[in-house]
Parts: structure tokens; C-alpha cells; sequence
């Protein structure tokens, strides 16, 4: 038996009357992704936990938002929708990385990774998308990372995160595409900002003390040394691809961003105790 499935067609995200939400607002790559979209024409609402520096961004409306708090993420979208109106375009930028072994890494700590880069995003994502849905149209970019297409030694919980939120996109793309709404990730590799520092202070916190501690000295020397490399991206080079994928009339289903960023997962592909052979040399451990 033979049946033909109709599909609506995904719209442009093209009108500067659309709203854009952009969560992760605050500093960064979320703060000039949303200053780009500004001079641009849209009206956009900086989504942050730190709201007192959104406020400082001019013609960014500052939202207050929690991703581990169900009624902070509901709160969040009504206000967004009072004070400027259907959601046309979700950006997913907010999240961290909680670094350090496995063993030592505490499951609550885990969880609140979890919990921010995953379960908080998702629960956003499923408030904005009804809405789009019945309008016929949207754009959802979710900001992940190469870290979502291999792992490392010492970021296990950061990477499954993002293993998930590739995962979570696919699938929402086929779901999607029906009701003319399009679901992009954007994958940056290393990129200049407070997030790796950060990342890094929590890897020495939860292994730089013990068994691992050798291998966490390592890592942590590896990631601050790429931060003056080549391979790591400028805010703005990486913020000008976020906001292509949020506008442009076809956009791709992922942008890999950074020098290199393709070769690296490319090389992910081989067998996988030559992976590892080549990540242990990478990061200078045994």
C-alpha cells in the first residue's frame, strides 16, 4: 500500500517584526548574539538568571529566567509574550559544563548539568513550540557543541549532555518540520569566553585533589593553552553564524563553527582505541 505524507512549508524567519528569545543572555556569546539581531531590527528578549546585566544591553528586553525551575521557565515565556509578543524564534544558548572525572563528580552536580543543558532547555523549547505550531511556523537553534559529537577525558558529564541535545534536535526536527517550523544546532568548538575558565574551576574542584589529579592538571592546562590557538573561535565569528541560522530562508541542519572543527569529528570516526590513542596524546596524559 502506498500513502504520500503532505508537509506544510517551513517559512522564512525573514519579518524584523519577529520576536526572538535568546536564553544565556547575559555575557558572552548569548550577549552579542543578541546585540547582532538587535542592530538587525528584531525585537529580542535576553533570557538570563543574571538579569541586572541584561538591563545593561540596549533595546534587549531582560527576562529573568532559571532553567532549573519549572515556574521560571513558564514565568519567562508569558513575559516574554506580554512584553513583545509571539515567540517567532528561539535561540538555546544557556549552559555550562560541569568538568571532572566520573567517579568523583557528585551525581547532584550531574544532574544540575543535566538539568540546565538538557531537561531546563527542553521544558522552554516545549512551552514556545505549541504556539509556533498553531501559527505554522518558527525557528528553534539550539546551541551545542563539537563536545555533543565525541567525548574527552574528564568532561564525561558535559559531553552526555550534549550527546542528548544532538540527540533531542533530530528528533524534533522530523517532528516539526510538519507544522513549518525548523530546528537547527549550532556546534561551536573552543570559543574565546568566561566558559572555559569556569569549566576548568570546576574540573580542579572535583578532581584537581585527587586520583585523577595528574590527568585533571593535564585537561586543564590543555584547555587554557587552545584558549591564544587558532582553533578556538572569536565571540563574534561564532555569534554572526547564530544569528544566520535564526534568519536565513534555508537554514542548514547544523553549523559546525571553528577552525578545524570539521577534521576533528571526521577523526572521531576512527576505530575507537585509535581515538583514544590520539585524545590521550591531544591532552598530554598516559
Amino acid at each position: 500500500m502506498m500513502f504520500t505524507v503532505q508537509y506544510k512549508t517551513v517559512n522564512t524567519i525573514n519579518s524584523k517584526n519577529e520576536t526572538v528569545l535568546i536564553t544565556g543572555a547575559s555575557s558572552g556569546l548569548g550577549a552579542r548574539t543578541a546585540q547582532l539581531l538587535v542592530d538587525r531590527g528584531y525585537r529580542v528578549a535576553g533570557a538570563a538568571r543574571r538579569i541586572d546585566l541584561v538591563k545593561k544591553m540596549p533595546n534587549v528586553v531582560p527576562i529573568h529566567l532559571d532553567l532549573t525551575d519549572e515556574a521560571s521557565i513558564s514565568d519567562a515565556a508569558q513575559e516574554v509574550e506580554a512584553e513583545c509578543g509571539p515567540i517567532g524564534v528561539l535561540i538555546n544558548d544557556a549552559g555550562y559544563g560541569e568538568f571532572g572525572s566520573i567517579e568523583e563528580t557528585p551525581i547532584a552536580q550531574a544532574r544540575r548539568q543535566f538539568d540546565v543543558n538538557v531537561f531546563g532547555l527542553a521544558s522552554l523549547t516545549q512551552r514556545v513550540m505549541g504556539p509556533m505550531r498553531e501559527a505554522g511556523r518558527g525557528r528553534i537553534v539550539n546551541v551545542s557543541s563539537l563536545a555533543g559529537e565525541f567525548s574527552s577525558p574528564l568532561g564525561g558529564w558535559y559531553h552526555a549532555s550534549k550527546f542528548a541535545l544532538e540527540a533531542l534536535s533530530d528528533s524534533l526536527r522530523a517532528e516539526l518540520r510538519p507544522f513549518g517550523i525548523d530546528v537547527t544546532v549550532v556546534q561551536p568548538g573552543p570559543v574565546r569566553t568566561a566558559w572555559h575558565e569556569e569549566a576548568m574551576r570546576s574540573l580542579e574542584a572535583s578532581s584537581g585533589d585527587g586520583p585523577y589529579r595528574d590527568m585533571a592538571a593535564a585537561v586543564a592546562n590543555y584547555h587554557r593553552r587552545i584558549q591564544g590557538k587558532s582553533i578556538t573561535s572569536d565571540v563574534d565569528s561564532v555569534a554572526a553564524v547564530l544569528v544566520e541560522a535564526a534568519t536565513t530562508e534555508h537554514p542548514r541542519t547544523r553549523y559546525r563553527v571553528g577552525r578545524g572543527s570539521s577534521t576533528a569529528v571526521a577523526i572521531s570516526r576512527l576505530p575507537d582505541r585509535m581515538f583514544d590513542a590520539m585524545t590521550r596524546s591531544q591532552f598530554g596524559i598516559q
